[in-house]
């Protein structure tokens, strides 16, 4: 794994909305770093922060927070793509996918999943 080296700070005493808030921080930060180690570093952050925040998301059953955690995926993707860690960035285009629908703009085009078909259907998207 990419990170596989670099440790990451406590966030045990932070609600989910502070560390989702931290998340995003980490990664306007990491769009902003002219070094790429750095950038990979809070991508990182990132990361972690959103993983720590799914978790606490699906044992409360908080679907408010699952677009927005989504959302950060599909950023840190792309902000891993843009440093040229393509396979990292699927991953977590994935993770973005599985969570919730993202509309994202990859290489000119706009992708629909299957997610997003079935959640129209139902009626669970607002």
């Amino acid at each position: 794994m990419l990170f596989s080296t670099v440790i990451s700070s406590p966030r045990d005493n932070l609600l989910p909305e502070q560390t989702l808030d931290l998340a995003n921080i980490y990664l306007d930060n990491a769009r902003k770093a002219v070094d790429p180690y750095i950038a990979l570093v809070l991508c990182h952050d990132t990361e972690v922060s959103l993983s720590q925040v799914k978790k606490v998301a699906k044992r409360l059953k908080v679907q408010a927070i699952r677009k927005k955690i989504a959302t950060a995926y599909d950023h840190l993707a792309k902000v891993l793509e843009s440093h040229e860690h393509h396979d990292e960035a699927q991953s977590f285009f994935k993770k973005a996918e599985e969570l919730w629908y993202v509309r994202r703009t990859n290489r000119g085009g706009s992708l629909v999943t299957l997610l997003h078909l079935i959640a129209c259907i139902h009626g669970l998207l607002p």
